[in-house]
């Protein structure tokens, strides 16, 4: 078969760099970024995020090939910030969100263990969220066609 051992798409050899930067001579504020070692999961929400930030004129990725566990980003900004600061933003927001939800699920589960009930509801008011509007999954503007 043509695929690839499994540990091979996520574990980096002795040596092999995670990211790699190419700055774009064309494109004004505009930088190629490829990373190695992921797929179209992180890929996606890494767009997805960089697409809700204001400065962020472009935002896109591509995987050049199935069998290669990589995917190339390029992302244009406004000049307000460096396209790399910007992504440095964008995965420090991303591993919050995901601290928070990894919190909401270990204290949903723990509770369910101890048999009591928590008196929030850990996922928000049901229908519309109290702040925006936006209802359970939007959060005001930061919206995409992933949100139902």
């Amino acid at each position: 078969m043509n695929a690839i051992n499994r540990y091979e798409l996520f574990v980096l050899e002795d040596g092999e760099k995670p990211v790699e930067i190419i700055e774009d001579t064309k494109i004004p504020n505009a930088v190629t970024i490829k990373i190695f070692k992921q797929d179209h999961t992180l890929a996606s929400m890494v767009r997805s995020e960089l697409l809700a930030t204001p400065c962020v004129l472009f935002a896109g990725y591509k995987v050049p090939h199935p069998l290669e566990p990589a995917f190339v980003l390029k992302i244009q900004t406004d000049g307000s910030q460096p396209p790399v600061q910007v992504l440095e933003n964008v995965c420090t927001s991303l591993i919050a969100t995901f601290s928070k939800l990894a919190d909401q699920f270990k204290r949903e589960f723990s509770a369910r263990e101890l048999d009591i009930q928590v008196e929030e509801d850990p996922y928000g008011p049901v229908g519309t969220n109290s702040t925006s509007g936006a209802g359970v999954w939007g959060a005001g503007n930061r919206r995409d066609y992933l949100d139902f």
